[in-house]
């Protein structure tokens, strides 16, 4: 039986190409986008593929915006929207970080608690955090982004516990580097303010951490990976995809304990 499923941050990436499949599976999909214009292009294909996704255009960072989640009920709520950035923590501009903390963990978590009351009130359904590899790993100067990550890692284990008394799932999505576009755009902007001469950081150390970006994987996997979990009701409180990503940070978790400075 098909589900209603809210997906925020669908003009792109992963989140767009989840709501295609999902619909595509018989899925009600309600898909929202951060901005009109990508809400024109993903209407356009949903309309020459014959999909039932009702598209609008919802900014979680706006109040008026945010106020639109009220007019729907669903059954499972993705909580997808984010936004990227990298930079040394000693060192990237507070307005940076605080940008970065406002979209992926206070506007996320205020969408979320909109979701979880209407969920609650109806006494069962699901809300899904796209976190990632980064909520559980820390690789040097992507800190800005993995900050928001740990702490949506926080915000979602609290939550669990807390809602599952109201018959209301929760669950992360924990994608490792795909393919999208995100990281990389993330990635430039760095060079908006770093400097070499005013910086301590060395540039070097940044391209160096900036090559791995070269080898990403194909981001067909995890779309099939999330269209399998989203609607599903029972799976995992942690999906970690692909298995060498998960492989690789539950070797990371176990070394932190034995960290020294």
């Amino acid at each position: 039986m098909g589900k209603t499923i809210f997906i925020t941050g669908a003009g792109s990436g992963l989140g767009r190409g989840s709501a295609l499949g999902l619909a595509k599976k018989g899925h009600r999909v309600i898909a929202t986008t951060e901005l009109t214009s990508q809400k024109t292009d993903l209407l356009r294909e949903v309309r020459e593929q014959g999909l039932d996704i009702e598209v609008f255009k919802l900014d979680i960072t706006n109040q008026r915006d945010l106020a639109q989640i009220e007019e729907y009920n669903f059954d499972v709520f993705v909580a997808n929207a984010a936004i990227n950035e990298g930079g040394p923590l000693a060192e990237v501009p507070m307005d940076r970080f605080r940008a970065l903390f406002e979209v992926n963990v206070f506007a996320t978590l205020e969408s979320v608690q909109i979701a979880a009351r209407k969920l609650v009130k109806k006494g069962s359904g699901k809300i899904v955090f796209l976190s990632s590899m980064a909520g559980i790993s820390a690789t040097p100067y992507l800190g800005p982004y993995t900050a928001t990550k740990h702490a949506i890692e926080g915000i979602a284990q609290t939550m669990k516990p807390e809602l599952e008394e109201f018959g209301v799932q929760v669950a992360t999505i924990n994608p490792g580097a795909f393919d999208t576009g995100f990281n990389d755009r993330s990635s430039e902007e760095i060079w908006k303010w770093f400097d070499e001469e005013k910086n301590f950081t060395r540039e070097e150390d940044v391209l160096k951490q900036q090559e791995g970006l070269k080898d990403q994987f194909n981001p067909e996997d995890m779309i099939q990976k999330m269209i399998e979990i989203i609607p599903a009701d029972h799976h995992k409180f942690r999906t970690v995809y692909p298995e060498e990503t998960e492989a690789q940070l539950k070797k990371t978790e176990k070394e932190r304990w034995d960290l020294e400075i």
